[in-house]
């Protein structure tokens, strides 16, 4: 146990304090049971580290932090960890990484049942394998999402600006001034594009330089690790399933054509589609479909992208596409802030958001004709300032969490 501590004291001593996510404050954080999950690199073992140290004294041995992948566990159980954790008093576990260990479910289960007065929060990079294990969890565990950096919080990490979020009714109902409240204390077009290829993951910040190296190794780490893993990918298919990636990220959205990608990249069909599914779960691409209730687990979808525009400008071997860039964003910061998003279908728009109203997205030119059907319809366009009520800044859905 004194080696885990020594390890814990060391982890705390590294984690920065100048800035704390906005999850952190909605987690209930007194439940039994938590499990935070997100794409990897977002930065799950911080909050988790951010919480310790902002919650307990230094010295505190009532909490345990430790990473499942650790060597400690070649020859350890959590079950054996959380007996002896619980004799010398222990109330907080923390497992960090928690996918990488074999049958964590099942053991899980057991010290919650085993140890009434111990608190346990897991997060895990992998959302395949946090999927697969929760079945046995379900009734106990509360379950979090953690997307990537919002441009509102992006904002806050790189200049220091505090801007509260908006809500999406609120943005819809006023947009002009909120849109007038972010100009006020910053020009907001002229970090959009930053944020479109900086942005989303917080490694930013830890070295610019390397920023798109740390995209790729994201890529890699999901598809040869953790899809060969957990989706039983074959192995020799990792390195086609990487060029369907490189496809999809110079395909424009109204362009799905499952044929072309079956033929490039030499899989078929059905299990093109099926790959689709994987890289979906894990946050690497983001499938539209017209109508979520009917979707079948091959049906073709209507768009496809990847998850978030910094992997756009990452694998994209060109510029990308402005409309899918444009596409691309608005699709992840509402999907990020819990809302639905669907195919709008012809001459409604681009989305359907949470099965009642219509966005159409462009340019600051765009022209509401393509929503001219549609009761409930707005325009977000790139490259403007300022609000209408029918035309709202694309910038501005960036503030939603």
């Amino acid at each position: 146990m004194e080696k885990l501590f020594e390890r814990h004291d060391t982890y705390l001593s590294l984690v920065p304090m100048d800035y704390v996510r906005d999850i952190m404050h909605q987690i209930n954080w007194d439940a039994r049971l938590i499990a935070i999950k997100g794409p990897k690199g977002v930065g799950k073992s911080t909050l988790l580290l951010q919480y310790i140290k902002s919650h307990f004294d230094a010295d505190d041995r009532h909490v345990l932090y430790c990473s499942a992948d650790t060597n400690y566990f070649t020859t350890h159980t959590l079950t054996g960890l959380a007996d002896n954790f619980s004799k010398v008093g222990g109330k907080w576990l923390f497992l960090d990484e928690i996918h990488k260990y074999q049958g964590w479910s099942r053991e899980v289960k057991e010290i919650y049942d085993l140890h009434h007065d111990m608190h346990i929060v897991l997060s895990g990079s992998s959302l395949i394998q946090l999927n697969d294990g929760q079945a046995d969890l379900s009734r106990r565990m509360l379950l979090y999402d953690m997307p990537g950096l919002s441009m509102r919080e992006f904002l806050r990490l790189d200049l220091g600006l505090v801007i509260e979020p908006v809500s999406l009714e609120t943005l819809l109902e006023t947009p002009n001034k909120f849109c007038s409240h972010v100009r006020s204390v910053c020009h907001p077009l002229e970090h959009f594009s930053r944020y479109l290829r900086f942005g989303y993951y917080p490694f930013y910040f830890e070295s610019k330089a390397e920023y798109y190296n740390r995209v790729e190794n994201v890529v890699n780490y999901i598809v040869d690790v953790e899809l060969t893993s957990y989706r039983n990918l074959e192995v020799g298919n990792s390195r086609k399933v990487k060029a369907m990636l490189q496809i999809i990220s110079q395909m424009v959205p109204y362009e799905v054509d499952i044929a072309k990608l079956s033929k490039a990249t030499g899989i078929t069909r059905a299990t093109v589609l099926k790959y689709l599914t994987n890289l979906e779960e894990c946050m690497l691409i983001r499938r539209l479909f017209s109508d979520l209730k009917s979707v079948t687990d091959l049906q073709k979808p209507d768009k496809i992208y990847l998850d978030n525009t910094n992997l756009l400008y990452g694998l994209c071997p060109q510029m990308p596409e402005i409309g899918t860039v444009r596409e691309t964003f608005i699709a992840n910061q509402l999907s990020s802030a819990g809302h639905t998003v669907e195919y709008a279908g012809y001459r409604k728009g681009d989305f359907r958001i949470d099965g009642e109203f219509f966005i159409e997205v462009g340019g600051a030119d765009k022209g509401f004709s393509q929503i001219a059907e549609a009761e409930h319809a707005i325009v977000a366009s790139d490259d403007i300032e300022s609000a209408s009520m029918r035309k709202i800044p694309l910038w501005a859905f960036g503030f939603l969490y």
